[in-house]
């Protein structure tokens, strides 16, 4: 057995994590040819997506942040104001949120995460599945990650990465 000395720091570096960052995607791209079939396609960046809505003053009654990339949508933020809850907001930001991925971006599912205190039964009845509970995140919450497949615009679903040949 070969006995090896390292070094171990701990440190905020933005260097290095910039580095550690870009090593991890060269040793995931030579790893899977999905991710290599990626590479250089409009479908490999992150686009920003959201979505937002003002009362009648003006004032802003909620909003979703999140984005897509290759062909998912992911939610990091879905927020209705207190005064505007149970009016069908939230549901209505979803929605456009969804439809802008599926008819203008191509994604074929979306996914979002939630803890138990917000909003899991929500996006269960958007039609939301349950693929992930992890207990105690923090201590004494429940994390949910939840996903959904979104219905085509037009045709099937592609079966290869954006930007692929034969994919749309």
């Amino acid at each position: 057995m070969v006995c090896r000395m390292f070094r171990i720091e701990i440190e905020v570096d933005k260097e290095r994590r910039d580095l550690l960052r870009a090593r991890l995607l060269e040793t995931n791209t030579a790893a899977s040819p999905v991710l290599r079939a990626l590479r250089g396609t409009p479908a490999e960046r992150e686009v920003p997506l959201q979505v937002w809505a003002f009362d009648a003053a003006g004032e802003p009654a909620g909003g979703l942040a999140g984005h897509t990339w290759t062909a998912w949508l992911h939610v990091d933020y879905l927020w209705v104001d207190g005064r505007h809850r149970g009016a069908g907001l939230g549901s209505r930001l979803l929605a456009e949120a969804e439809r802008v991925a599926r008819e203008e971006r191509g994604c074929m599912g979306a996914r979002l995460e939630t803890w138990d205190f917000q909003a899991p039964e929500f996006y269960r009845k958007q039609g939301y599945d349950v693929v992930c509970v992890i207990p105690d995140y923090p201590p004494g919450i429940t994390e949910y990650t939840l996903t959904k497949k979104l219905s085509p615009a037009a045709g099937p679903l592609p079966t290869e990465p954006p930007g692929t040949p034969g994919a749309p």
